[in-house]
């Protein structure tokens, strides 16, 4: 379990990673904007430099459950990409625990709750991400340092229910 702090939400998509992020305190969660894809080394350098500037220190990475809470086939990309990502910040030194929230339904409740339906800004994505941070914070933050995370990444992720 982890005290207050400063995390950063991942909605990772095919196009973009929507984003958010909390102060230090996790009082306040802000919407930031989202990543449009790219070749993993540019997507790591723009998150190590946000990571950096907002002195992130946890990351919380979306899943998408099905009804069943079984993992989707989105569930394992979002997956693959978070212990990678996390094991590309250890290289370099950045060593941030993880937290895997179940985002099924995320979209489309960040779309009631902003009004955002139909968006492809990338608004609804970091809108989406935002509902995940503030799940994280609601359950009471939780994540596991990269190297469990990577040991574990072959069993059924424990996530917040949505």
């Amino acid at each position: 379990m982890l005290g207050p702090c400063s995390a950063l939400a991942l909605d990772v998509g095919q196009r973009r990673i929507g984003l958010a992020g909390c102060d230090a305190l996790g009082l306040t969660v802000t919407p930031l904007p989202a990543l449009l894809r790219g070749p993993f080394e540019r997507d790591l350098r723009h998150l190590q430099a946000l990571l950096q500037q907002r002195r992130v220190q946890a990351l919380v990475i979306g899943l998408p459950l099905d009804d069943a809470q079984q993992p989707t086939r989105q569930a394992l990309h979002c997956r693959r990409y978070g212990l990678r990502l996390g094991r590309a910040l250890l290289a370099v030194g950045l060593n941030l625990p993880l937290a895997w929230v179940n985002e099924h339904s995320s979209s489309w409740a960040a779309a009631e709750r902003f009004g955002l339906h139909g968006d492809r800004s990338g608004r609804l994505d970091s809108a989406a991400a935002m509902l995940l941070l503030e799940q994280w914070l609601a359950d009471g933050p939780a994540a596991e340092p990269v190297v469990t995370a990577t040991i574990a990444s072959g069993q059924r992720p424990v996530v917040a229910p949505f």
